[in-house]
């Protein structure tokens, strides 16, 4: 029997994945079954291609999901991330092998024991941020170990952002994967190593006095440290380093707004108590009346980039708020999926930089490794295909049998990474370094 492949979500960062697997499918005699909530989403994202079908699903119904992934070879989540335990856990029950981009949380590891137990893989993070990111870094650190390197700063830099030729709007952003990521991002803080030191930033300082870095060949760009990269200090085997962190790239000025916007408790996801067709304009006067905050909104309005990119996302409009919207975060989400859209031909771009420092021979280096991808249009835009593609390609060599481990892994293994770098640098995707004597 033909090996098949289920893919759970059909969303915005599916599409390159799909694309991909439809055309392997045919050179391999692969079968494919694509499932969404959303059955017409699904169908249009599957186009009639051969050797495969779409089909609804209700996620959330264990008949729907075990009907679909106790018939499947190997099972691909694109689900948001509080919905791949649903599917993890059906694929440790029917001993089928799981990939998805999304980070190991604690719900993946309680169950590490019983994929162990099953004897199935289950891969995560093999995404963009995380995937490429673990790849790309594991191979650097990898020979800077094996010619004696002794590495003693990490720096892992990443944003999707829009492409230089589509910025057009005073934020420098647009959207091009999960907008109520973007909300959220930064609420837990962030943990990071810096000489040697732990040090922590709160959710109301993280965007403030951002740092930048310079990009090769797209200049400087600012950076906020990402949730706890000291996680990842153990995974890289990079215990001995004085510096370890992990940041999210986004054009300085994008900070001045955001920053303001989080000062001002617009992110808060309480439920509020909203009038019926109240306006933008009045959503924003009575938050600032209630909490007596006015003065601190005129302050950051003195400043002429945050009041063109307050004024560019409307917030003296008149525009009613729909009334399913029960918290400042949903309204500023649903404000911005409008204000930041991409138009049909805008062309996102993501970028990737690591930076390390290492002892050889008595000398320091500092290595740079960068990435710069950019999209072809609103659909296939470079989000989905770095998001996509390294999942996609996992799952090739895993049919292939080119992948053997079993257990819990994120893509920090030779015999993972290596045969989807490869692949990547067959499809374009390309790191460039340069490594200069510090």
């Amino acid at each position: 029997m033909n090996p098949e492949i289920l893919i759970i979500g059909a969303g915005k960062s599916a599409t390159v994945l799909i694309q991909f697997l439809q055309t392997k499918a045919v050179e391999n005699n692969w079968y494919i079954v694509l499932a969404d909530g959303n059955a017409s989403l699904a169908n249009t994202k599957w186009n009639n291609a051969p050797n495969g079908h779409a089909v609804g699903i209700d996620i959330e119904s264990k008949e729907n999901r075990a009907a679909l992934i106790k018939k499947a070879t190997v099972v691909i989540s694109m689900l948001p991330p509080n919905l791949h335990f649903l599917v993890a856990q059906d694929c440790v029950h029917y001993g089928k092998p799981l990939f998805t981009a999304s980070y190991v949380d604690d719900n993946m590891k309680s169950i590490a024991a019983a994929i162990e137990q099953k004897q199935i893989l289950v891969l995560c993070e093999m995404g963009l941020d995380p995937g490429i990111d673990h790849m790309s870094a594991m191979e650097l650190i990898h020979s800077i170990q094996d010619k004696g390197g002794k590495i003693t700063g990490f720096k892992s830099h990443c944003g999707g952002l829009i492409a230089p030729e589509s910025d057009n709007n005073p934020w420098h952003y647009k959207i091009s994967w999960n907008a109520n990521n973007i909300i959220l991002a930064g609420k837990s803080g962030a943990l990071y190593l810096e000489q040697g030191q732990e040090k922590k930033l709160s959710y109301d300082k993280l965007f403030e006095n951002a740092p930048s870095v310079e990009i090769p060949g797209i200049g400087k760009l600012s950076y906020y440290p990402n949730r706890n990269s000291l996680s990842y200090i153990n995974t890289y085997s990079l215990d001995k380093v004085q510096n370890f962190i992990r940041t999210t790239l986004r054009h300085s000025h994008f900070f001045l707004g955001w920053n303001a916007i989080v000062q001002l408790g617009l992110t808060d996801e309480s439920n509020i108590k909203l009038k019926e067709n109240t306006s933008i304009k009045d959503w924003i006067q009575n938050h600032l009346q209630k909490h007596q905050i006015e003065n601190k909104y005129a302050t950051f309005l003195s400043n002429d980039i945050i009041k063109n990119q307050f004024d560019y996302i409307g917030f003296n409009s008149e525009t009613p708020i729909p009334a399913q919207y029960k918290s400042n975060a949903d309204i500023v989400q649903w404000i911005l999926e409008n204000k930041w859209k991409l138009d049909l031909t805008d062309k996102d771009m993501v970028v990737m930089m690591h930076e390390i420092e290492y002892l050889l021979d008595a000398k320091k280096y500092l290595v740079q490794s960068s990435l710069v991808q950019k999209g072809k249009n609103a659909t296939e835009t470079a989000m989905a295909t770095t998001v996509g593609l390294p999942l996609a390609m996992g799952v090739c060599a895993y049919l292939k049998g080119e992948i053997k481990i079993t257990g819990l892994h994120i893509p920090t293994h030779p015999s993972i990474y290596k045969p989807i770098l490869k692949s990547l640098k067959e499809e374009g995707i390309i790191f460039e370094e340069i490594t200069k004597e510090i």
